[in-house]
């Protein structure tokens, strides 16, 4: 009998920064039959998960559900706020930040991007300056990732708030949460926030096709003089029919019943929990890498992310190749590279339904990848992680009893 291919025992690690594992509770919950998207029994669903993404975002205002995945929101956010040929300021964290750019630019915005080495995440000092510098508030929009899936950078968003308002300036505050929502703290009432941009594949452990914007009084008053083209992204509509439970158009209705259900699950552990937890396998990512001898992409100690790690190679080692020789060998799938770095490094992603022994074992499969590639390396990146994670449990037992 012929066999095209050899079956790959065991589970397989994905190990990507998103998406991310389904756990088995929303796939059941998605595991349903179809209702009818404009009957009592569906706004229902829809009220709930409406209501429920309130509560990760940390707001009391709408936010809207696309049935698209984040690129979509990241059009939602600009077409229903702007008008052609505003100006919006932009920081160059990697490659979703570039991507973002590129759309503002295709949509006939004018962006402007503070570059940087993509070694790092957004200097607030820096976006202070260049809006000072705007005398005639021609800058209508800023626009950041919070987390830079591409290279591990997460943005202090409230510093970036106070430098708009250090600033005198009255830009709109877009941040795109893709990859940290539900994972890392996010407060976009809290932080000033005018619009925030949100997936559902990664910290809401869901499929790819479901996105959102979380939107202030001020962005619903840009709105209304929005000049932009819109249609399947605007918000009016959606708005109107959301207050009665329905949507303008056909939603993702099973997509809808794992939200309810994964919303549930992180208030069940607790936001708090949920990014102790994250923080905890990240750091523990992170002494892995150091105790190896390799080096984190991102040299800003204090913007690290909780959600990814990019790890460089040594000069001369090939990440695709690596990669490649990983998955084939231990059924590991890491992310890619991208930009200037492209073939230089290879990412962990360490978020959404994941724990302390899914982390190890994806850390041990990648220190016999880096022996079997023959990259220089040091032993016992395993045992740091362990060893960390052991003792962050202690502490947190010892702070528990006192």
């Amino acid at each position: 009998m012929a066999q095209n291919s050899v079956r790959n025992p065991g589970r397989h690690f994905l190990q990507i920064p998103g998406p991310t594992p389904l756990p088995d509770r929303v796939l059941r919950a998605m595991d349903t039959p179809i209702i009818d998207h404009r009957g009592p029994e569906f706004s229902k669903l829809a009220k709930r998960a409406l209501e429920g993404i309130k509560t990760i975002f940390k707001t009391t205002n709408p936010v809207i559900i696309y049935t698209a995945t984040g690129t979509g929101a990241w059009e939602g956010a600009l077409v229903n706020t702007l008008s052609p040929g505003d100006r919006v300021l932009m920081v160059e964290t990697g490659q979703f930040a570039t991507l973002w750019k590129k759309m503002a630019e295709r949509l006939g915005l004018k962006p402007e991007f503070i570059a940087t080495d993509w070694r790092q995440g957004i200097d607030p000092k820096a976006v202070e300056a260049r809006l000072r510098e705007d005398k005639n508030k021609e800058i209508k929009a800023v626009c950041v990732l919070h987390n830079e899936t591409s290279t591990g950078a997460l943005t202090p968003i409230a510093d970036i708030r106070k430098a708009i308002d250090a600033a005198g300036h009255p830009a709109l505050f877009m941040v795109d949460t893709i990859s940290s929502l539900a994972s890392a703290d996010y407060r976009h009432d809290e932080w000033g926030v005018d619009v925030s941009i949100g997936g559902a594949q990664k910290g809401l452990m869901l499929p790819p096709g479901m996105s959102f914007n979380a939107i202030s009084d001020k962005a619903l008053a840009a709105n209304k003089t929005s000049a932009m083209p819109k249609s399947f992204f605007a918000w009016d509509d959606m708005l109107t029919m959301n207050k009665v439970g329905f949507f303008p158009y056909t939603p993702g209705t099973q997509m809808l019943h794992g939200l309810v259900v994964g919303i549930e699950m992180l208030h069940e552990e607790g936001l708090d929990n949920v990014f102790a937890r994250h923080n905890r396998l990240a750091e523990a990512t992170r002494r892995a890498v150091k105790a190896w001898g390799l080096e984190n992409l991102n040299k800003n100690a204090s913007q690290l992310s909780p959600t990814i790690t990019a790890i460089l190679l040594p000069e001369g080692h090939d990440a695709d190749k690596f990669r490649a020789l990983a998955l084939d060998t231990f059924n590991i799938a890491y992310g890619a590279s991208f930009g200037p770095y492209t073939g230089k490094y290879f990412r962990i992603g360490h978020l959404g339904d994941i724990n302390d022994g899914t982390l190890i074992g994806a850390l041990g499969i990648t220190e016999m990848a880096l022996a079997l590639a023959g990259i220089p390396h040091k032993k016992g990146g395993v045992q740091a992680a362990i060893d960390y994670i052991v003792s962050a449990h202690a502490d947190e037992k010892r702070a528990a009893a006192e």
